[in-house]
């Protein structure tokens, strides 16, 4: 038999979310609560969490963990407004071997939830522009330069982890020019990101994909002029 209209949108959303779909969301497609809860019973989908669903024969996705926490942080409007950050950001990017035991989750700060907060979540309640995040494993996530910031204002993490993982970050790329350039217009971020540089025993020659110098080039013009 073939799929109706209504399943082949559902399917074509649940495809951009790692095979998860809010209830808001099939419901703007035509299925009822009686309906959803048919599909539940059938197999066809899975309840993940109250008011999210997955299709049950979407492969997963890498980190369904979250892909499900970023979807139940979603607003009035249904969409999600949390970013991953902190110590789930570092993880992310590849600058820590630890795995921690909660999931760091940035949200805005008048984000309110009716329900309690699950225990598996930390929440941190800031702003995070569009230019300090990036996907990574199909969810937002704090770039590398602003998760390290925000660990050092937290001070959750000693300084000379976080000195290595600024240096890792820079070596591979992770950390741009123009990105340090903007931390600095912020007095507080001008601060840490100063006290990054002068800990990193390595020198911060940043390679720029669109090919600007790197901070280590401009240091050794400024020094030859």
């Amino acid at each position: 038999m073939q799929p109706s209209e209504a399943q082949r949108e559902l399917f074509q959303l649940a495809q951009q979310q790692g095979g998860y779909f809010t209830a808001k969301q099939a419901a703007m497609l035509g299925y009822t609560a009686s309906k959803r809860n048919y599909h539940v019973g059938a197999g066809n989908w899975i309840r993940e969490y109250r008011g999210i669903y997955r299709i049950a024969l979407f492969p997963a996705p890498d980190r369904p963990d979250l892909t499900l926490w970023w979807l139940w942080s979603r607003g009035r409007d249904d969409s999600p407004v949390g970013v991953f950050s902190h110590q789930t950001a570092l993880s992310l990017h590849e600058l820590t071997d630890a795995n921690p035991a909660r999931i760091h989750l940035t949200v805005p700060p008048a984000f309110r939830k009716g329900a309690a907060i699950p225990s598996i979540l930390r929440l941190h309640f800031a702003e995070v522009g569009e230019d300090e995040r990036e996907m990574v494993a199909g969810v937002p996530v704090t770039n590398a330069l602003r998760t390290i910031i925000d660990i050092w204002r937290e001070e959750t993490l000693p300084k000379p982890i976080l000195r290595q993982a600024f240096a890792d970050a820079v070596r591979r790329g992770k950390v741009r020019k123009s990105q340090v350039a903007q931390a600095r217009k912020d007095s507080s971020m001008n601060a840490i990101v100063a006290a990054l540089e002068r800990g990193s025993s390595m020198t911060l020659a940043l390679s720029m994909r669109s090919g600007e110098p790197s901070l280590g080039e401009e240091r050794m013009r400024c020094r030859g002029s």
